[in-house]
Formats: C-alpha cells, structure tokens, sequence
C-alpha cells in the first residue's frame, strides 16, 4: 500500500513492519480495532470529510466502561508518566491480585492488545459490559485473540478463553469486575463527570457554529481541520476517506494516547472513532459517595420520586429501555420522564444505532448532590 492510498475502516491490517500503535486484534489478517497514536514530529495522518460525513458525524458521551477497564491496564504495564494519571497510579500500582489476573493475563507483553470495545460494547454499566461477553460469538473470540503476543505462560488460559470455554468466560467476566472496582469505579465520579463537562462543551460548540466549530476546536493545536479535512500528527503520511459514515468523536478517561483512530473491518456500517482525552485536572480519590436519605428526600421532593429515580439511573448512563426497566415503568412512561430531565438541562440523550444513551450533566449531578435547586 502506498503511502498515498485511501484507507478506510475495511481495510485489512497492515503488516507488521508499518509504524502503528494498535489496540485491538491488531495483527497481519484479520484486525478488528486499530488505535494510531497521534503525537508530536511524525507526519500527517487526513481525515477526508463529505458533506454526509459532516452530517453524519457526533460526539458520544462514553467509549464504554469495558474499553476504560482495558486502557486502564495498559497504563499500568507500560509505566508511561502521565501527570494527570499519576496519582491514580500511585493508588492502584501493585494492588492487582488473583482475582484480577484472568484479565491481567490477557494484556500481551508487547504489540497490540485485546479489543473489550468489540467484545463487550460501548455500554457504561459494568453488567451490561459482562453480559455482552457472556454471550459474544465464539467466531469473534477467536478473531480477537489470533495473533496476540501473550506471554507462553498464559498461553493455555487465553485459549480457553478464545475457544468459548462457559468457565473460563464466567471466570474472565468476574476478573472484569475485579479490575473495575479496583481501576475505574473509585475513581469514577470524576472520570464521569469530566465525560459529561467534554460532551456538554462538544454540544455547546455545534449549538455554536454547528460541526465546523467542533471540529475547529477538538484537540487544537493537535488535530487541525481545515475543511473537508481533519489532520492529526501519524507516523506516516496516510489518507482516511470515511465513505459517508461519518466520524464518532469519543471522549475518554484511561487513554494512553493523546490522541487515537479507531475502526472495526468486521463491522463497516459503523462509523470509526477519533478518541480524545477527557481529563483537565488530575485523577483523584473516591470522590462523593451515593446520595445520603436526606438529599434523595429533598431531591423527591423536587422532581417527584420517579423523576428523581431517573436521574440517578442517568448517573451511570442508560438507554430508554434501560431506564424503563430500573424505574419499573413503560418504555412510554421513560421516555417521557427522560424527556423533562432533558429540557431542564439535567440529561444529555444522544443516539446509539437503534437506541438511545442518556446521560446526566454537570447539572444534573450538582442537582443530584445536594438535592436543592442549583443557580443556573
């Protein structure tokens, strides 16, 4: 492939020799998700832009907690110093054990690693993510595991693993859990909010000046756009032609790039994903813990008891469906309720293939932690 060819998100992965930094099944046939880390003195990774690209491009509110999980280890095992993740390093270095080592085990000693954004989703809830899991085809396991480099010791487990084995996928899913409570849901309140703050600052810059501004404004001076193109630094000079799929701009929390492009060949209706960094200030603590009886109070009072119900579910991120379910109520019933919390600026809802993800605000979470009115 020259280094002038389009390449787009069916495009087989490239041999082993070109500069890429890939997360996923990255290897020479067959790679399900790449990640091409974006920095400072290499050449010019371009974005082409149609206008049904530009109509068709949005800014999601999560990469899912799945993908968090796995950058997370991937920080960990390679020690990169950076600042703001430097105090959550300090905190969980060394606390990995046996009930985490399924999963660690699985992070390769070097080169690509295993793609949890293809097997478990972008979801938010820890439990949709493991049931997602549970129930991938064994067709993808194996394309997701061939030609990982794990360690020869670890070998037998990620075959079972690959193979479908129900005990050792049961096995994999509690050590997902493990890893969360221990990387990611102390550490979460902040995570979530900074999501929320980026999300609502993208929403801000389209109700603003529409795509153009957005684009102008993510990740400047690193990605520049000069329209119909969106350029980032790449290892080599390479053309990206999104053939009127449009671009998901996706803010994360564990990101162990400035920047990353991500696309799936085994699903080309999908549009890919330009990661961007969520964090403006260091990762700290626990943050708040869950509303106390006299704050919901307050909050019922308020909202109504459904109402505020619903926003705590939001708190974590949920479809209508969703929603309906932990509130006991019709998908009608939620989605109304879902409607009021969005109108009063305490959810964001932004679409999701055939569904939709809301999501709390700033706002909502202020609201959400004194149950009393905030000043707007």
């Amino acid at each position: 492939m020259s280094d002038d060819e389009p390449l787009s998100p069916d495009l087989k992965a490239a041999p082993a020799a070109v500069a890429l930094i890939e997360v996923g099944s990255g290897h020479a046939e067959g790679a399900l998700t790449r990640s091409i880390a974006m920095a400072g003195g290499w050449l010019v990774l371009r974005i082409h832009f149609t206008a049904e690209d530009l109509a068709r491009t949005r800014v999601a509110a999560t990469i899912g907690v799945a993908a968090e999980i796995y950058y997370s280890l991937e920080l960990l095992r390679e020690k990169r110093d950076l600042p703001h993740l430097r105090s959550w390093r300090s905190a969980v270095a060394g606390r990995m054990g046996a009930d985490t080592r399924p999963l660690t085990s699985l992070v390769p000693v070097r080169g690509p690693g295993l793609d949890l954004l293809a097997l478990m989703g972008d979801v938010s809830s820890v439990d949709h993510a493991v049931d997602n899991l549970l129930h991938a085809p064994v067709s993808r396991l194996r394309r997701e595991f061939e030609g990982l480099d794990f360690h020869p010791g670890h070998l037998p487990w990620a075959r079972q693993v690959s193979e479908g084995d129900r005990d050792a996928r049961r096995e994999l899913a509690e050590a997902v859990r493990a890893c969360h409570r221990l990387t990611v849901e102390p550490y979460w309140h902040q995570g979530r909010s900074e999501l929320v703050a980026l999300s609502t600052r993208c929403a801000n810059l389209m109700l603003e000046g529409g795509i153009d501004l957005l684009l102008r404004s993510i990740c400047a001076p690193l990605v520049r756009w000069r329209p119909p193109v969106l350029e980032a630094p790449y290892p080599r000079r390479v053309e990206v032609r999104l053939q009127g799929r449009g671009l998901i701009i996706t803010p994360t929390v564990f990101s162990k790039l400035p920047v990353s492009f991500l696309w799936d060949p085994l699903d080309t209706a999908q549009p890919p994903r330009l990661t961007v960094p969520a964090l403006r200030r260091p990762l700290t603590g626990a943050g708040p813990g869950e509303p106390d009886d006299a704050t919901i109070r307050n909050l019922e009072s308020l909202l109504g008891r459904t109402r505020a119900a619903a926003l705590q579910v939001t708190e974590e991120g949920c479809t209508t469906t969703e929603l309906a379910r932990r509130l006991n109520v019709t998908a009608a019933a939620a989605s109304q309720h879902a409607t009021v919390l969005r109108n009063t600026d305490l959810i964001t809802t932004s679409r999701r293939g055939g569904s939709v993800l809301h999501l709390i605000t700033p706002l909502g979470l202020a609201l959400l932690r004194t149950g009393a009115q905030p000043q707007r």
